[in-house]
């Protein structure tokens, strides 16, 4: 047997979760602006993303994304439709996480932005072609080419 072998590490359980949220815009003014929140990673950085969370048992996808952009931004929304899906991996606390993120392309209809979620370090309205440069992961930036012809189509 090779040395490689003997110390070859346990494998992690996986597991895997399902979460909904997207893009909620403010459509009253010329340049539509997007809800966007920041949370501090390990290292201290801000990073910027769309809100998302988990979906709760009972609900849609579409249910658990007003839910959750309403929680982490404030923000009501009516859903315009689908921007499209995001699957990943990571490790925490000792598993491999496949986490599949429905995206939503929202039309804010009430609240008031706030970042007094937990969970959540800052928010902002992000004019719309700003959004793409303030978003941390390419994935997410790929959805906005998909809400900006959504828009345009007249959706």
């Amino acid at each position: 047997m090779s040395r490689a072998s003997t110390t070859r590490r346990p494998r992690l359980p996986r597991v895997d979760e399902t979460s909904a949220g997207g893009l909620v815009l403010d459509l009253s003014s010329a340049v539509p602006a997007g809800a966007l929140i920041g949370r501090t990673n390990r290292r201290g950085q801000l990073l910027w993303s769309l809100p998302k969370g988990h979906i709760e048992q009972g609900e849609t996808a579409e249910q658990a994304a007003v839910r959750e952009v309403a929680e982490e931004t404030g923000i009501q929304g009516s859903i315009l439709g689908e921007l499209g899906t995001i699957d990943f991996w990571f490790v925490a606390e000792g598993r491999r996480i496949h986490k599949t993120v429905h995206h939503f392309l929202m039309r804010a209809t009430g609240g008031e932005l706030s970042d007094s979620d937990i969970e959540v370090t800052e928010v902002a309205w992000v004019p719309l072609p700003d959004i793409p440069a303030r978003l941390a992961y390419s994935d997410e930036r790929d959805l906005l080419v998909v809400a900006s012809e959504m828009l345009a189509a007249g959706r």
